[in-house]
């Protein structure tokens, strides 16, 4: 199995758990919080009110990382501050390479959100070695972040850049970042590997003229769901296989892996095995769980297990309507 690069992507304001389950518990009567752990001590991090009267809190969700950055800004901050640094170093110790902050969906107010991404870089940083990846669709955003991050762990990363997003090419460029290269169009998502594979030649084009090298650009196919067309998987596979054929051994290949899995049980087999057959094909490099998915996990996959050919045939289009792997999963084979 070749070299695997995790870009954690834990620390996302997208990020969601369940009220009620195992994680988000009422702790006293109105008082709900969110419970993790700090090696061996078990924490609690309280939801603010403003949680408990959000539409998401009555569709029994919460954004946790939003918790966190709420308290660590307007509340506890020393609370909010060590569930941060908390998910930051079980990334680290996981195998992360860099750490991906989102804060985008926290609030509408960008100058609040510039707050926020300067906040938690600082936080992270203070707790891990590797470098950040700021992940935002605003410039000014991943300015910001950009800015706090320190470049002496290594160059940041931004999260992304394509067609549609071409002003961030400079900002990465200003800061000697290295990028994620969407296959997005400028108007939108490709419908085909060929749509895909023309936009990314258009977009390396900008990249290069911006002087950035091939080992410093991480191209990202866009990985689709299974769940609303079963040839999505096979057909990222594809693409990772025709890109690494078209730019050669030092460009990297990566994704958001994990979106393979939406709407499916078993999602994290989906995911592990779907990065495994990513790799098989080319790419060297996911935004991933670096918990779920990481180098030793790839290598200790038994790719003749029951569990592995169930999810492989239902990634490769095999398994028509994914019948047979949602009937394992039933059954508890899976």
């Amino acid at each position: 199995m070749a070299k695997f690069i995790p870009i954690g992507e834990n620390i996302h304001c997208t990020r969601i758990l369940k009220v009620g389950g195992a994680n988000v518990k009422e702790v006293s009567p109105g008082k709900h919080a969110i419970t993790y752990k700090d090696g061996e001590k078990s924490c609690a991090l309280v939801v603010p009110e403003k949680f408990l009267k959000s539409a998401d809190w009555q569709a029994e969700k919460v954004k946790h990382c939003a918790v966190a950055i709420w308290q660590g800004v307007y509340g506890d901050k020393d609370s909010g501050a060590h569930y941060i640094t908390c998910k930051a170093i079980e990334q680290e110790k996981a195998g992360a390479s860099y750490l991906d902050i989102n804060v985008d969906e926290f609030s509408t107010d960008v100058a609040e959100r510039v707050r926020l991404m300067q906040w938690t870089v600082n936080v992270v940083q203070k707790a891990v070695k590797i470098p950040i990846s700021v992940d935002s669709s605003n410039e000014a955003i991943l300015n910001a972040g950009l800015e706090a991050a320190d470049k002496n762990r290594g160059n940041p990363m931004v999260n992304s850049v394509s067609l549609e997003r071409v002003k961030a090419i400079d900002v990465a460029a200003k800061y000697k970042a290295v990028v994620i290269a969407s296959a997005a169009g400028e108007k939108g998502l490709p419908s085909s590997t060929e749509e895909k594979l023309s936009n990314l030649a258009e977009l390396m084009k900008m990249l290069k003229t911006a002087g950035f090298a091939d080992d410093s650009i991480y191209i990202d196919p866009l990985v689709f769901p299974i769940s609303t067309d079963g040839n999505n998987g096979k057909a990222f596979l594809e693409a990772v296989a025709s890109i690494r054929k078209t730019y050669g051994p030092a460009i990297h290949i990566s994704g958001g892996f994990s979106n393979v899995s939406f709407g499916m049980p078993a999602r994290k087999l989906i995911n592990q095995v779907f990065t495994y057959l990513a790799v098989e094909n080319g790419a060297d490099s996911g935004i991933v769980d670096p918990i779920q998915i990481n180098e030793k996990m790839l290598q200790n996959l038994d790719a003749n297990s029951e569990s592995f050919k169930l999810a492989k045939d239902l990634l490769l289009g095999n398994d028509e309507y994914g019948m047979e792997f949602i009937s394992a999963s039933r059954d508890g084979r899976i």
